[in-house]
């Protein structure tokens, strides 16, 4: 009887597979247009058009707040922006990380967890970004989402650690690096009000995988009680 083939490498969850396709789709798209490529003349607009109407505004978020309305069309902005992204180089370094920290968590929860990270990380960046920056006032890019994942990551890395006897806060190197490259770059090449909206999804990410992960609102509901 013949054996089934067993892939070494374990396949991608769908779902980030589906926002990997998602994202790298429309900034080809972008990307091609703004290279005369497709579309017509007024295709090299197209990413500046899409900025305007689907990245997420500062000033519209606090002109929301004020007048007490909520449009609809402003509302998405909170998830829409992260679809949008200033060039290719932007789009690509959120693909790739994506794929990473997707594939991880994915290992582990479920893939309508792995979306709701995403989501919720998206969601806090982004109110973040509207409450404390003002000088910046355009948020676009996945990476608030990414964070989450990364958020994410690292609950999952710490609890392995801590399991095992190990030093719980070696799961916070990644986060630490990554902080510390932006932290260089804004030094060298001026500051990026960005780097509040991928904190706030890292924690947003990392809060949630506490109750997403397998068995993990029994444990909070468990030690709540005890508490």
């Amino acid at each position: 009887m013949q054996q089934p083939i067993i892939s070494p490498v374990n396949p991608l969850p769908p779902i980030v597979t589906a926002l990997f396709l998602a994202i790298m789709g429309i900034e080809a798209v972008f990307s091609l247009g703004q290279a005369g490529l497709v579309g017509n003349p007024q295709a090299v607009g197209w990413r500046v058009s899409a900025i305007q109407d689907y990245g997420f505004s500062t000033d519209i978020y606090r002109w929301m707040l004020e007048q007490g309305g909520y449009p609809p069309e402003h509302v998405m902005r909170f998830l829409t922006y992260a679809f949008v992204h200033g060039s290719f180089t932007h789009a690509l370094f959120v693909g790739v990380m994506l794929l990473a920290m997707g594939k991880f968590v994915g290992e582990v929860l479920a893939q309508w967890a792995v979306l709701a990270v995403f989501v919720l990380g998206t969601l806090a960046g982004a109110l973040a970004h509207g409450t404390f920056v003002t000088g910046q006032p355009w948020l676009v890019g996945g990476f608030p989402g990414v964070y989450g994942l990364i958020g994410a990551f690292t609950y999952l890395l710490y609890v392995r650690l801590v399991s095992s006897g190990s030093n719980g806060a070696r799961a916070f190197a990644l986060i630490g690096f990554l902080m510390g490259i932006k932290l260089v770059f804004g030094l060298l090449f001026g500051a990026d009000a960005t780097w509040l909206a991928d904190l706030t999804g890292f924690f947003a990410g990392f809060a949630a995988t506490i109750v997403l992960v397998p068995g993990g609102w029994a444990r909070l509901r468990a030690r709540l009680r005890h508490d």
